[in-house]
């Protein structure tokens, strides 16, 4: 049986692969700070791209502050912590959920996850090698900023999905994001979506100006110019909480509503990359 400790990581740079064996796409989809919706937009990129006929799994990377049971209203027995200390088989803690989609939860207030041993990452990049076989897409929902378990959840996704409002604190933070990954992973692609946007382009705007303040303080550091791919904004739009509040996916509570067609063309732009 293995065991969680604490100690420190080795570097995300030693142990990223970007692209890992099998058929996934593997992305994670992570944020410089709380609060802007991050495992919102992963659990329904997931479900619109379930719905388009593609295999999708959607995996908590939020060790020890898990909630992807909260939005998709389940209660599992048998999470990724059982997983990784040998309790359960990764079969048993998988779930499938409404809309095709299969989740794999994670626990919630468990402090040892707040740093990982390095049996914990060889065994996490493990179980990511094995679910890369089985689905098309697998979502890495990480927690926020730049602690030693988000970059490490990172460096196991080929590609990276920042998510992001248009507000000071959250560009700030998202800059921030990119620039430790692009110096410690040797990331030099950056995908980038916006949330709660209130203006038609304010998006394209803010993705701009994040790709050139990047361009221009990174360039000297990393051996690449940095790319940020804009997929895409989520409006501001009242069915957005409503779905929450219901703990229900916004695709599936109001499919017709501005954010959810959204999400449908963003999930476009996803499949593409």
């Amino acid at each position: 049986m293995s065991k969680i400790g604490i100690a420190s990581p080795r570097s995300a740079a030693t142990v990223s692969k970007h692209s890992r064996p099998g058929a996934a796409t593997i992305i994670a989809v992570t944020s410089g700070k709380g609060g802007v919706g991050k495992t919102f937009v992963a659990a329904n990129l997931a479900a619109a791209l379930s719905r388009s006929g593609k295999k999708v799994l959607l995996l908590d990377a939020d060790l020890g502050l898990a909630n992807l049971d909260v939005v998709f209203n389940i209660h599992p027995k048998i999470t990724l912590h059982d997983v990784l200390t040998g309790g359960a088989t990764l079969e048993d803690a998988i779930i499938e959920v409404t809309g095709g989609i299969s989740v794999l939860p994670a626990a919630s207030g468990l402090v040892e996850y707040s740093r990982l041993t390095g049996e914990v990452q060889d065994e996490l990049s493990a179980i990511i090698d094995q679910l890369a076989q089985r689905y098309d897409y697998l979502f890495l929902d990480t927690g926020a900023g730049i602690s030693d378990l988000v970059l490490y959840s990172a460096s196991l996704a080929r590609e990276v999905l920042v998510v992001a409002t248009p507000e000071p604190t959250s560009l700030t933070d998202a800059y921030a994001t990119i620039k430790v990954l692009a110096m410690m992973q040797q990331r030099s692609i950056f995908h980038l979506l916006f949330n709660q946007v209130s203006k038609s382009g304010e998006g394209s705007r803010y993705a701009a100006q994040l790709g050139d303040v990047a361009n221009r303080y990174l360039e000297s550091q990393t051996a690449t110019p940095i790319e940020l791919h804009h997929v895409g904004d989520i409006p501001e739009d009242q069915s957005v909480p409503d779905a929450l509040k219901k703990r229900k996916l916004l695709m599936h509570a109001y499919p017709g509503s501005p954010a959810a067609l959204a999400m449908s063309k963003i999930a476009k732009a996803v499949s593409r990359i």
